[in-house]
């Protein structure tokens, strides 16, 4: 009798032992978020956020994945390795085809009146004054990309004629800045920082995006099961990044050793180049995602982009 009450003891116990560890520990939310980071300026506040420890005193535990190119980004992201990213709005169209797989929940960085994210550069002894002088000539970029968009918006902007366009497949930015600089290509379009290495080294300034800064963004975006499954960890996300693009902001030397060591600005440019205003808690607007979603279909890339509100999401912005 004693035996059986002591195995209805034990057994009790035990229930109330995992009961109770079912409320303390089983029963906590995830609170990792795993990030594919690219040696891009659009990374810092990611790093700041880290180094200054918001991500912890937010409640939150962030892998920041490193990628050494927008393709291993990708890599990364179909293969569930990482949780958030930070892309375009040409790629967020282009995964989200099929099925919504990922949703955009803040701006990485956009263009101001001081500052350009992407640029149209002619070769150092190219005879090109204009965009109009581009009309006809190939300019190197990385096809179905925000760089193609980009140029044949910019240059749309300006005035030039659809079938006055040419493009030329360039995929690799290095290959592209080496191929302009030496004078193999007419013209090129890079991102920032590299566009101010080009015209360091003899590049010519033909037209950027602060002209006409509807046409450029980045975002950070997250994979839609996460928005689903642990919406408060999102929500501290966007509030450490706000955190550190206003620390940016407010003190931009004191980043140059994080700079460096990131290997996000050329050497050449450290000491020199000005950090750009990192955008306030924003998302794209229907405009400027209705007209990318137009521009994929207009090339063939895409028949029917998502819907703005289910890949743009708002909820998380303060």
């Amino acid at each position: 009798m004693m035996r059986r009450a002591w195995f209805v003891l034990t057994l009790t116990a035990a229930a109330l032992g995992l009961t109770l560890s079912g409320c303390s520990s089983g029963a906590k939310p995830e609170t990792r978020l795993r990030v594919a980071v690219l040696p891009i300026l659009d990374s810092l506040p990611l790093y700041v956020a880290d180094m200054e420890g918001f991500f912890s005193e937010e409640g939150i535990e962030i892998e920041l994945i490193t990628a050494g190119s927008a393709a291993e980004r990708d890599q990364l992201l179909q293969a569930g390795q990482v949780d958030a990213v930070i892309t375009d709005l040409v790629s967020l169209a282009l995964v989200n085809r099929d099925e919504i797989r990922l949703v955009a929940v803040r701006y990485a960085m956009v263009p101001t009146a001081e500052f350009a994210q992407f640029r149209i550069l002619a070769a150092p002894n190219a005879h090109v004054q204009s965009p109009s002088d581009l009309a006809g000539a190939a300019i190197g970029v990385s096809e179905g990309t925000v760089i193609e968009y980009v140029t044949e918006r910019l240059l749309a902007a300006e005035g030039l004629a659809p079938d006055q366009i040419e493009t030329l497949a360039v995929p690799k930015i290095p290959d592209r800045m080496a191929l302009l600089t030496a004078g193999e290509l007419i013209a090129a379009t890079l991102p920032e920082p590299l566009g101010s290495l080009a015209l360091q080294q003899g590049a010519q300034l033909v037209i950027d995006d602060t002209a006409h800064p509807e046409v450029s963004c980045s975002i950070f975006a997250v994979r839609a099961a996460v928005l689903t499954d642990q919406p408060e960890v999102v929500q501290s996300f966007v509030r450490a990044i706000n955190r550190a693009s206003t620390a940016i902001n407010g003190d931009r030397p004191s980043w140059a050793d994080l700079l460096s060591e990131k290997r996000i600005v050329p050497t050449p440019l450290i000491g020199s180049y000005a950090l750009p205003d990192y955008p306030a808690p924003a998302v794209p607007t229907e405009a400027q995602y209705f007209d990318v979603a137009a521009w994929l279909r207009e090339t063939g890339r895409l028949d029917a982009a998502p819907a703005y509100g289910d890949v743009v999401n708002d909820e998380y912005i303060e």
